[in-house]
């Protein structure tokens, strides 16, 4: 299937929507606490998307019942927000999409994942390991770049440091429609895959465990976890590739409560919020 390639226009509609998405993930990590609920959450993101005068993606998708995904721990990705609590010492993602008009209109698509409190050792590794991967898969979007660039990038850092990274689910095209191609691999080999080029729109979001890559599928049919039952996280940004590299568009205005302003966050100017003067454009 052929790769979309935005027209101006839309890649104005994308960042809008970018924005807004973006902007939902702050006001959730603004209100994160202690004991609070992962249905919490999930009000919180259908609230305030809503006001927004967006509507939340996964809501019904293929049969999804909740306005955002939350992963707690060894959960990959997919997680169905209910009425489990946050515990000082867990890890969660939360993953937003917003469409922007509501209908018919753009996805925005971003996740964090989030310390609950003080976390061990092996969680901050997990975490920093996944945020920083997003920042080496970014740094490789640019035109005439190779798609396995990005997977192959993410893949030698990762599991350099002790870690590994999950097969099975990917990053994918983004526009008008949530999933659509390149299916974008958070693993690989260098130099392969289709050649990047200017308005091409998809999501990097490379899901890192403690321990083996193996997931498993639960019986709700959504809520996907490591196979052995150790650590996984997640970060995930919307990129268009540019004439001179790419744009972020679900960039955040600010620091991230609870993930990027906490001792030890290892922050890259391309994934994370930092001052103008610290974060050149590319």
């Amino acid at each position: 299937m052929a790769i979309k390639i935005l027209t101006p226009a839309e890649i104005e509609g994308m960042r809008v929507v970018g924005r807004m998405a973006a902007d939902t993930l702050l006001h959730v990590a603004d209100r994160l606490e202690v004991g609070m609920s992962t249905q919490d959450i999930d009000d919180l993101v259908h609230a305030f998307t809503l006001a927004s005068g967006c509507r939340p993606a996964t809501l019904g998708y293929r049969g999804f019942p909740k306005s955002v995904c939350t992963s707690v721990n060894e959960v990959v990705c997919h997680g169905i927000p209910s009425g489990q609590r946050l515990n000082a010492g867990d890890i969660v993602n939360i993953d937003v999409t917003s469409v922007f008009p509501a209908e018919g209109g753009f996805f925005g698509d971003t996740s964090a994942t989030f310390y609950i409190g003080g976390c061990s050792a092996l969680a901050r590794h997990v975490t920093e390991i996944a945020r920083w991967s997003l920042e080496l898969g970014i740094a490789q979007v640019k035109p005439g770049a190779r798609l396995g660039d990005i997977g192959h990038a993410i893949q030698s850092y990762a599991e350099g440091k002790g870690c590994s990274v999950v097969r099975d689910y990917t990053g994918h095209g983004i526009h008008r429609v949530f999933h659509d191609e390149p299916s974008v691999p958070h693993y690989g080999r260098a130099g392969v895959g289709p050649k990047l080029k200017p308005g091409m729109c998809f999501t990097i979001e490379p899901m890192i465990n403690l321990g083996e890559y193996a997931v498993d599928l639960l019986s709700d049919k959504w809520t996907v976890v490591t196979r052995d039952r150790t650590l996984s996280a997640q970060f995930e940004h919307t990129i268009v590739v540019t004439e001179e590299g790419c744009e972020v568009l679900t960039r955040r205005g600010r620091p991230l409560r609870w993930s990027e302003d906490g001792p030890g966050a290892r922050l890259g100017p391309l994934s994370c919020f930092l001052p103008a003067e610290a974060a050149p454009a590319r």
